[in-house]
């Protein structure tokens, strides 16, 4: 039920989406518009990453500090861009850094971006990683989206692998003269440990609250409890949920340090 008041609420054409649920409509890809003027394009094939972010909130279920009326948002592994463009109907006046290294994907992100030209959304073709450079990753191949793009596991079969050039969360705020970052976002398929363990404290000090789907890998510190009893240590409270979520934010405000 949750899930239809959501679509009532943010979707001003919400009968474009219960067609295509009933096949009463044959698009693809379907053009969806906020409440608040945001044009979403969505390809079938995304259509479930749309409902997630749009219809179930997943992002933003157990953020407890309510986010500043103009927030700077980092999307990192932000695909076609669903959650940048949530957050911008959400937060009218946001600024939001998508960052997407698969050439599909990004494509697509830049599509939605171009649809929303008086929107503040900044389209970097690049990874987020824990150090400058290069990073590997293995996806499904071929010139299809995808959604499951990782640094775990990369050289197994059936995967192609491809390199793409990595950026760290501070050489951006550096780029941007950011003070901080209000929301960072991260789906980025394991590369959310490095971000984080190989981040200086005085960068993850500039991060107010942080949401993340959190990956497994094959080493201890590869897992939501590691994870979660770093940031604990770096002064952020947290909560996790049963599906890999993991919710952190600052315990209390405190002046921010100079880069």
């Amino acid at each position: 039920m949750l899930r239809y008041v959501n679509l009532l609420r943010n979707l001003s054409n919400w009968h474009l989406f219960l067609a295509n649920k009933f096949r009463l409509v044959d698009r693809d890809p379907l053009l969806f518009l906020t409440r608040q003027g945001v044009r979403i394009e969505v390809p079938q094939r995304l259509l479930q990453t749309f409902k997630e972010i749009f219809l179930d909130q997943c992002y933003l279920q157990e953020l407890v500090l309510p986010l500043p009326e103009t927030p700077v948002i980092f999307d990192v592994g932000a695909n076609a861009g669903y959650f940048s463009l949530f957050a911008l109907s959400r937060f009218p006046g946001a600024r939001v850094f998508a960052f997407e290294p698969i050439a599909a994907n990004f494509r697509l992100l830049k599509r939605n971006a171009d649809l929303n030209p008086d929107q503040s959304l900044i389209c970097i073709h690049k990874a987020v990683a824990g150090q400058s450079g290069e990073l590997m990753l293995a996806f499904e191949g071929g010139e299809a989206y995808t959604t499951s793009a990782t640094v775990l596991g990369s050289g197994e079969d059936k995967r192609a692998n491809v390199r793409v050039p990595a950026v760290t969360i501070g050489e951006v705020l550096s780029e941007y003269t950011l003070p901080k970052i209000d929301l960072l976002k991260m789906d980025c398929e394991g590369a959310e440990y490095e971000i984080i363990y190989r981040a200086h404290s005085a960068v993850l000090s500039r991060i107010d609250r942080i949401v993340m789907e959190v990956h497994s890998g094959p080493r201890k510190e590869q897992r939501i409890d590691a994870l979660e009893s770093f940031l604990n240590g770096q002064g952020f409270a947290t909560r996790k949920r049963p599906v890999g979520m993991l919710y952190a934010q600052r315990q209390k405000a405190r002046q921010l340090p100079h880069l």
